[in-house]
């Protein structure tokens, strides 16, 4: 077989791969291996001595062992064989085991190292490099990803062994109770009295619904309870000179509940209009729909003011059944998260903003570097509130009342834009603000830009109650960091469209809400109180 292919690559002087790499042993009339050192041809004299050895190098280089050294070769560098270049099966098919032919010493790809000859080009195209423009996310960031993980356990674990060489622990054994929360019944006294009002809402239905009231009458009379819901907690608050805490629990319920009286006097005024034109307003309405528009029912009513949505409709999905076993392993993580939460209050945040300055007064070296300080546990801090909140206590309810629609929130943390946050980010708000706000603004003949700052308006209020009030200060920083989300809005749609890039977008929203407002926000609000309780002593 050997001396077939001399004669061939004489003839026709083309590389011809044919595996040398080890004599068959069961043949006898196969020639004897070759020897390892070759003495190279002698080489001849003027033109036809440089041909020959061309030729012979030629030759040589197709030989079944340097084809098989540039296969090796070519896998050890990541590089796919060649169409005109054998499988590694096939080579070792046609040259025997491969590895004997070394004395048992094989290189990558089961070949012996001293087959690859120094004549053998490694260099047969042009690459990249792995971090170049062209190629970095073409491959894969697996180490550098856990690089970054172990780098942040490790930055991690330094900040908690020196928060606790510095303050010691700080946590109280009163963090859930003390004795100055008894000062705080005439809140808890308030919210215990909010039911009231959503009774008052179902009366007003009835009447409606039996024609007893018109439509005008019934609105009024719906303006005049929710305004009530959210006027009757605040002056309860700014009367008692409570806690922060408790103060800002009973703004939260309290604007839930407006939500949901507003959610349920809106769509039974929708509910009675489509009775009473016999039509279809809707054309998304199907007939099951149309048969659920159904005058409401007090039991429908509590359900609904019990259940994790803010938007009404006489009828959920339901699950089947309760299962047990994982409600308990739901509340036992909504226990440990929320303390969790309170360990990071009380043993990072506090000493940050106690130690701080005002960020508007003081310098500005020192206002970013305590912002940067700050930002770290906020971070932590906001994405517990969030698995506590929007996970843990949401899913809790809707297993216990069966609720069958547990999408409370989708992937936030990837959105591009500010404006693709807002649409993940907390979806009972994002669904009762298309519903009731935005679409029936733009069924009104309103475009969508000043339908969008409505929202956004009335989002920032509610925002401003619930931090405002409970302060007892009204300087507006909730209601512009809210407001401020429109100019990011369209700052992040259009680098969006600009660089064709997702990345910048998400840079942008984790900074703008983690890094610096969150932690800006604070330090106002808490400079401010401390400023107002210096000035009442």
């Amino acid at each position: 077989m050997a001396t077939l292919a001399r004669r061939r690559g004489k003839e026709t002087e083309q590389p011809i791969v044919v595996a040398l790499a080890a004599p068959m042993a069961d043949s006898d009339d196969a020639p004897p291996a070759p020897a390892v050192h070759r003495r190279p041809p002698r080489p001849a004299r003027g033109a036809a001595a440089a041909q020959g050895f061309a030729a012979a190098l030629r030759r040589r280089l197709s030989s079944g062992a340097a084809a098989a050294a540039r296969a090796s070769f070519a896998a050890d560098s990541g590089d796919e064989s060649g169409p005109g270049e054998p499988s590694s099966s096939r080579r070792r098919d046609n040259g025997g085991d491969a590895s004997s032919a070394g004395g048992g010493q094989g290189g990558a790809g089961d070949f012996p190292a001293f087959t690859f000859r120094a004549a053998a080009p490694v260099h047969r195209k042009a690459k990249e490099s792995p971090l170049s423009s062209d190629a970095i996310f073409k491959q894969s960031h697996a180490g550098l990803f856990n690089l970054c993980i172990v780098v942040l356990v490790a930055v991690n674990s330094r900040l908690i062994i020196e928060n606790l060489m510095k303050y010691g622990l700080l946590i109280r054994s009163g963090f859930w109770f003390n004795a100055t929360s008894l000062r705080d019944w005439p809140l808890l006294m308030c919210c215990l009295s909010l039911p009231v009002l959503p009774l008052g809402a179902f009366a007003v239905e009835k009447l409606a619904f039996n024609n007893l009231i018109t439509d005008a009458s019934a609105t009024c009379f719906h303006i005049l309870l929710t305004t009530s819901e959210i006027v009757y907690p605040v002056l309860v608050i700014l009367k008692c000179d409570s806690a922060v805490l408790s103060g800002f629990v009973l703004m939260f319920i309290a604007c839930i509940v407006w939500l949901k009286l507003v959610s349920f006097a809106h769509t039974n005024h929708d509910i009675r209009k489509l009775i009473t034109s016999g039509k279809k307003v809707d054309n998304e309405l199907t007939t099951s729909d149309i048969d659920n528009l159904q005058a409401p029912t007090l039991g429908s009513l509590t359900y609904f003011m019990l259940a994790p949505t803010l938007c009404y409709q006489p009828g959920y999905p339901r699950t089947p059944y309760v299962r047990k076993g994982w409600l308990v392993r739901q509340v036992i993580l909504y226990l440990i998260f929320t303390g969790l939460q309170g360990f990071i209050i009380e043993q990072y945040i506090n000493p940050i903003v106690v130690n701080s300055q005002h960020p508007l007064k003081g310098g500005l070296l020192n206002a970013v570097e305590t912002v940067l300080k700050l930002s770290l546990p906020n971070v932590y801090l906001w994405l517990c509130m969030f698995y506590c909140l929007f996970h843990l206590w949401l899913n809790i309810l809707a297993e216990t009342l069966r609720f069958g629609d547990r999408e409370f929130y989708k992937d936030w943390w990837n959105a591009k834009t500010i404006d693709e946050y807002w649409r993940k980010w907390n979806m009972p708000v994002h669904k009762w603000m298309v519903r009731h706000i935005y679409f029936p603004c733009m069924r009104n003949g309103i475009s969508k830009e000043v339908a969008a700052f409505i929202a956004f308006f009335v989002s920032a209020v509610l925002h401003e109650l619930c931090v405002a009030v409970p302060c007892h200060i009204l300087k507006f920083w909730a209601f512009l960091g809210i407001m401020l989300q429109i100019p990011l809005i369209i700052l992040t749609s259009y680098l969006k469209n600009k660089f064709n890039d997702t990345m910048v977008g998400n840079m942008i929203f984790w900074f703008f809400f983690c890094i610096y407002g969150q932690p800006m926000c604070v330090l106002l609000y808490y400079h401010d109180v401390m400023n107002r309780t210096e000035k009442t002593k």
